[in-house]
């Protein structure tokens, strides 16, 4: 829940161009590609010859300093072969969007040509909220050929380059993992133009009682999908397991038919009751489910269009105040900030089969759940970390619960169990020994959780 507060009370907003509006850039033809520097030197006014590059291409997707460029898309996720529209704002005079879909390896699937840019105008304050819905489309993007999965499209400019994010959704999940982008929650911690939920002009005072879609995400443009859902992807493309993807804003009734599990990734806060009410009946028609982080299903939002609706003064209430979340994760929020090793307390459960090592430094935090009066009396408990929480005693916990229909519930109950995917890069002093363990636990519970309710599997 807290997590990010303090850090975004600190961050300055994006930058925004105040300028006049200018007419709409032409559109790119779809799939036409630029290769390597050549896009950058065009971007900046030269010439280039474009050619066409096969789909899948594997690619550095990866940014430095992201700077000089910023956008979004029109839509959070689309179905393959529909189109969406880049709304990009810049003082280089060109840019080129490169998708990229996120796995392993991250590939590139499409390329634009060089597309005259312009600065786009201020964001604009309604009510508390910023929005950038008056920008001017750049270009339309056309997905015919592309995979379903997560996507970062890569704005380029001889200024800099920043990403937009978007999910190419799939059309049926029956028999599939379904792997969630927590796009709620992203917005609800993104700062571009001054205002999140938590945080604005004064601090959390300023804050705003919604967030728009119509507007780029803050700092490399997919802060929180690098940090807490991206290394999850990559080891669930090497599963083996059949994937599906969906964001939060696409939990409706018939999304989740026939899916044999759902993956919450690494911090998913922020559900509406319908979010919730399509997983838990999912749930009790056999879909596995595993929340691969902390703090997920506490706020209880409301959802209008591309707007998410939480005024944490009047209308916002947590989702435990209605229905304890813990009723469907297993477990609940109980800790920020949290540092501590996480302690495995029964190593011969079948989720943590293969692995090694019983104590990883660093690796709870740094919010963390435990068990409350509302999990499922059936809850086990998997591992058990003390915690220090500014002073106050608590732990950490792991659960896994069967639900009536056979389905199994894991939780890993902290924040750092996806960055701890990467070792010691993880930081906090997390240990390179936190890599093998998180990746085969996750990979275990990938493999079983595909072939139907948990406990249906021997």
């Amino acid at each position: 829940m807290r997590i990010l507060f303090i850090i975004a009370a600190l961050l300055l907003p994006s930058a925004c161009f105040a300028v006049p509006e200018a007419e709409p850039p032409r559109r790119a033809v779809q799939g036409e590609a630029v290769q390597g520097e050549a896009a950058l030197d065009a971007a900046a006014g030269g010439s280039s010859v474009a050619t066409r590059q096969a789909a899948g291409t594997p690619v550095d997707w990866r940014i430095e300093r992201p700077r000089g460029v910023e956008g979004f898309a029109d839509r959070v996720s689309v179905l393959p072969g529909e189109s969406f529209r880049l709304y990009v704002s810049t003082r280089a005079p060109r840019f080129v969007a490169r998708a990229m879909r996120v796995g392993s390896p991250t590939t590139q699937v499409w390329v634009s040509k060089p597309v005259e840019a312009a600065a786009q105008p201020a964001a604009r304050l309604t009510g508390g909220m910023v929005s950038a819905a008056h920008w001017k489309p750049s270009l339309t993007v056309e997905t015919t050929g592309w995979p379903e999965g997560a996507y970062l499209i890569r704005l380029e400019t001889s200024r800099g380059h920043r990403y937009v994010p978007i999910t190419v959704r799939s059309a049926s999940t029956a028999g599939k993992v379904v792997i969630l982008n927590a796009v709620t929650t992203w917005q609800a911690y993104n700062r571009w133009g001054g205002r999140s939920l938590y945080s604005g002009p004064g601090g959390f005072s300023g804050r705003s009682p919604r967030v728009s879609f119509d507007r780029p995400y803050d700092r490399s443009g997919a802060r929180l999908f690098l940090d807490f859902e991206r290394d999850a992807i990559e080891l669930a493309e090497r599963s083996g397991a059949p994937l599906a993807y969906l964001t939060d804003l696409d939990l409706k009734p018939g999304a989740l038919d026939g899916a044999t599990a759902l993956f919450s990734l690494g911090h998913d806060e922020y559900w509406s009751p319908t979010m919730r009410s399509v997983v838990t009946r999912a749930r009790d028609r056999g879909t596995n489910l595993a929340f691969l982080g902390a703090n997920a299903v506490y706020w209880r939002i409301a959802v209008k269009g591309r707007v998410v609706e939480c005024d944490k003064a009047v209308r916002c209430r947590l989702w435990r105040s209605v229905k304890p979340e813990s009723e469907l994760i297993g477990q609940q929020y109980d800790c920020f900030p949290a540092e501590a090793a996480y302690v495995v307390t029964r190593a011969d459960h079948w989720i943590f089969e293969g692995t090694e090592g019983r104590r990883f430094p660093g690796l709870a935090g740094v919010e963390t759940d435990k068990v409350s009066p509302g999990s499922p009396a059936n809850v086990r408990i998997l591992a058990e970390s003390p915690v220090d929480c500014g002073g106050r005693r608590t732990v950490a916990h792991s659960t896994y619960y069967v639900a009536d229909s056979g389905a199994g519930v894991f939780a890993s109950g902290t924040m750092r169990w996806i960055c701890g995917m990467r070792g010691s890069a993880c930081g906090h002093g997390v240990t390179d020994a936190a890599a093998p363990f998180t990746r085969r636990a996750t990979m275990n519970l990938l493999r079983r959780f595909s072939a139907g309710p948990a406990e249906s599997v021997r």
